[in-house]
């Protein structure tokens, strides 16, 4: 946005400098009194001047149509964004819910397991003759 104020600066800029080096241009091939050349004068700043502002006028308010239409467009991406990571969100949720239960699960089967071995009486001989082997 700020290359755009620049490039209306230096516009606009370029504009008064050309019509002021016209106007001095004029006043030194014109042959005319010095009366009619300072009313000339006032008269073409007069018309710079005017023209000058309308078209800053029109600059600014195109500059403003421009911000509002790029703050829409970038508030509808924002809205977009929001929404694909609320549904990323909620799928990733999901998922880890999943995941979470099938460990659960997995956990209370090797409990399962756990238990059922200390339940089962140990042979002590049996053991003492499988470690001597």
């Amino acid at each position: 946005m700020s290359e755009n104020n620049n490039d209306l600066g230096a516009f606009l800029a370029g504009f008064v400098i050309g019509g002021l080096v016209g106007a001095a241009t004029a006043l030194i091939l014109a042959p005319q009194s010095g009366e009619e050349i300072r009313s000339q004068i006032s008269s073409k700043s007069s018309d710079l001047r005017s023209s000058g502002g309308e078209r800053l006028h029109q600059y600014r308010q195109v500059a403003t149509d421009y911000t509002q239409e790029y703050r829409e467009k970038a508030e509808q991406a924002l809205a977009s964004t929001r929404t694909q990571l609320q549904e990323t969100g909620g799928r990733v949720q999901e998922q880890a819910r999943i995941v979470l239960d099938a460990g659960k699960h997995r956990v209370a089967q090797v409990k399962e397991q756990v238990a059922g071995h200390e339940e089962e009486p140990v042979d002590e001989t049996a053991a003492a003759d499988s470690a001597a082997s």
